[in-house]
């Protein structure tokens, strides 16, 4: 099922927002050229928002405000301790200036 989030315009380069999406707190991150993507808003390793974490639009990654676990935006991967496990990602459509997730 594909939901509705936000505009581009919404959702600036370098920016994390939170939506509530199904029932699930997703995480929505802009890397400009590198696409919109979305991941569990929940790091893996203890409970922190991700979206509240700092932004690389260089590297591609999100880093858990809490620890500093860094996360793979793409993939939800985790990439330094003390995180070991993934968060779930979901796939994102652009359609114009809106932006759809798949959940």
């Amino acid at each position: 099922m594909s939901v509705r989030v936000c505009t581009v315009d919404e959702l600036p380069v370098g920016v994390a927002r939170r939506f509530s999406v199904d029932g699930h707190e997703v995480a929505l991150v802009n890397l400009g050229e590198d696409g919109v993507h979305a991941l569990d808003a929940v790091c893996s390793h203890e409970h922190a928002w991700l979206d509240e974490g700092e932004v690389d639009t260089d590297e591609g990654t999100i880093e858990c405000p809490k620890h500093g676990s860094t996360f793979d935006v793409a993939t939800g991967k985790a990439l330094t301790l003390p995180a070991i496990a993934p968060v779930a990602s979901f796939a994102v459509t652009v359609d114009g200036d809106e932006i759809w997730i798949e959940v």
